[in-house]
């Protein structure tokens, strides 16, 4: 039974990624808490998870002609300077605000999507 969670969460992050974006993330996290890691570590498996699903999905839509990278380039120093830095505020912040943090995420995303 265990197992077909893992699978099950596997198969839907991998949908929302491919349809939103790092979506997926949305569903790994709240997954490996659930299961027992410390958010910190919760937080960091599912950027490893999420990593190979969006350079797949990547992939497949630039196949598509649906993006173009030139179209990306731009936003990419920037969002590596801000994943090092995001990277090493994960250990400093404590559990409490990661979930504050991750939740006012979330709900910001679902007020955007529903106006």
């Amino acid at each position: 039974m265990e197992k077909l969670k893992f699978v099950l969460t596997g198969a839907i992050a991998g949908i929302l990624n491919g349809l939103f974006g790092a979506g997926g993330g949305m569903v790994v996290v709240p997954m490996l808490g659930h299961c027992g890691l410390p958010a910190e570590r919760a937080h960091a498996t599912s950027i490893a998870v999420i990593l190979p699903l969006s350079i797949v999905s990547s992939i497949l839509y630039l196949s598509i002609g649906h993006i173009r990278l030139a179209s990306a380039l731009p936003y990419l120093p920037l969002g590596l300077v801000g994943a090092v830095i995001g990277s090493k505020l994960l250990t400093k912040i404590k559990k409490v605000w990661l979930h504050r943090i991750f939740g006012v995420i979330v709900l910001y995303s679902a007020v955007r999507l529903l106006t």
